[in-house]
């Protein structure tokens, strides 16, 4: 198991860690009813914490974040020696943590995308996992809620008896709502990005040989062409380039970034 703490990558704040060590603090979070606000970060996520100074201050204010995707942990071992032997991928860790939560009968809420995907996505878990304890279910409502609203949602979620919160809302707007559930919620929130899609069988798992030599962004292109080439063929140049420099001079963007408006929502 490795968990070695954050590291400083462009500006944000990466665990360097596996997926034992993220599953242990996960579990232990939720076995003691306790707040943990977690992302599994890929290169687009790191990208928006480096390009929006608020962005990078809610990010760095979460307790744990996975290096999701491989030139995340490239990243991580040229620069902090790490020795990471894989990346901590949002819709593996979700999958390897359904099973430990049936084991240990810790009701699961899933939080964001479409009444649609969410019932594909509990027929599926019901069929993989089937003593694993639903507590509830709430789909996106792809607009901001204002921080009345996001007490509410908290309290659903609280009302249920839910141990753990996945969240599926997109980057960078999953990053920005468990931040603002920190505060509210008992209980580990997962922002796992795709994670939600992949289960539910919406979307097709890249070949092992493309995730494990970091192509699962060219998978995710061929598949989504028109909604995430901006993404992919801006954002993955520009990290590499802004990795380059941080390697060779050691600049880096500032962590502390701007604090957000305390009083502002959050996507719902």
């Amino acid at each position: 198991m490795i968990d070695v703490g954050k590291r400083l990558l462009l500006g944000v704040r990466i665990d360097a860690v596996d997926y034992d060590g993220a599953i242990a603090r996960i579990l232990a979070a939720a076995n003691e009813r306790r707040a943990l606000a977690v992302s599994a970060l890929a290169v687009h996520g790191v990208m928006t914490g480096v390009l929006d100074p608020e962005q990078r201050a809610r990010i760095n204010s979460l307790d744990l974040v996975t290096p999701d995707g491989q030139p995340v942990r490239w990243g991580l071992n040229l620069l902090h020696r790490t020795a990471l032997p894989d990346q901590v991928h949002g819709a593996v860790l979700t999958a390897r943590l359904l099973g430990e939560l049936e084991t240990a009968s810790l009701p699961v809420y899933w939080y964001g995308t479409t009444p649609a995907i969410l019932d594909r996505l509990q027929a599926e878990v019901a069929r993989r996992h089937p003593a694993l304890v639903l507590a509830g279910m709430e789909p996106s409502r792809f607009r901001p809620a204002t921080p009345d609203e996001l007490d509410a949602i908290a309290a659903r979620i609280i009302a249920t008896g839910a141990r753990i919160c996945f969240v599926g809302l997109g980057c960078p707007r999953q990053e920005t709502f468990v931040a603002a559930m920190r505060s509210r919620l008992p209980l580990p929130v997962l922002a796992v990005g795709a994670a939600f899609t992949y289960l539910a069988g919406d979307l097709r798992e890249p070949p092992a040989f493309m995730r494990r030599n970091g192509l699962e962004w060219l998978w995710r292109l061929v598949l989504e062409p028109r909604r995430l080439w901006r993404r992919y063929l801006l954002l993955n140049p520009a990290y590499l380039a802004l990795l380059a420099v941080q390697r060779v001079t050691g600049w880096t963007v500032r962590p502390a970034g701007r604090a957000p408006d305390a009083n502002a929502g959050a996507p719902s």
